[in-house]
């Protein structure tokens, strides 16, 4: 039995990028290679009221510091290497998520994710400054005119809608959120519970 597996994402989540780097070890272990959705995480927001945690945690006492201890065991539960969060967060992400879609649709998309999340968490850079993003993508060979001139066709602007609205639809209200199947699985913290529902799933 075939299951499917998506992995709603916004390259301006930090949470999201650390479920990227741990996604390779739960497919190595099930099997099963997820689909990557991109969607634009402000789209997702204003559609269902929601704000980042940023916002939300702000003035809270002690659950900042607890979501920083969950974090930490999340790098320690799936080795993933620790990160210093991007000075210039929160980046504008449109350009680059229509950039995924772009990559998608000339066939290396799979490079392009690695390499975006690459420079806007591990490098820290700030790619919604259109030089910046630039040099980015040359620095990763990764086709610099395509990329930019892809982001202003239509088509592409109204597929990451398209997905954007269709996540909504299907109960999606943050990034990183997980489909397997049906069952929605929201924050990098549930990608164990998604991991046994694959194997679930899978039987």
């Amino acid at each position: 039995m075939t299951v499917s597996v998506e992995f709603h994402f916004d390259f301006g989540s930090p949470n999201a990028y650390l479920a990227h780097l741990a996604i390779p070890g739960v497919e190595h272990r099930t099997g099963i290679a997820f689909k990557y959705v991109p969607v634009l995480l402000g789209g997702v927001f204003k559609a269902t009221n929601n704000v980042s945690p940023a916002v939300s945690l702000r003035g809270i006492r002690n659950k900042p510091e607890y979501q920083r201890l969950e974090t930490e065991r999340f790098l320690r539960q799936y080795g993933v290497p620790a990160y210093v969060p991007n000075p210039h967060f929160p980046v504008n992400t449109l350009t680059i998520m229509r950039g995924a879609i772009v990559a998608q649709r000339e066939g290396f998309f799979d490079r392009y994710v690695d390499e975006v999340y690459q420079h806007m968490w591990s490098k820290q850079k700030k790619m919604d400054d259109p030089a910046v993003l630039a040099e980015a993508l040359a620095e990763s060979e990764l086709p610099v005119e395509t990329v930019l001139a892809g982001v202003q066709d239509s088509l592409v602007k109204q597929q990451l809608i398209a997905n954007t609205d269709a996540a909504v639809q299907r109960g999606v209200f943050g990034s990183p959120s997980f489909f397997v199947g049906n069952e929605l699985y929201f924050g990098k913290d549930k990608l164990r519970d998604a991991e046994e529902e694959i194997v679930r799933q899978g039987i």
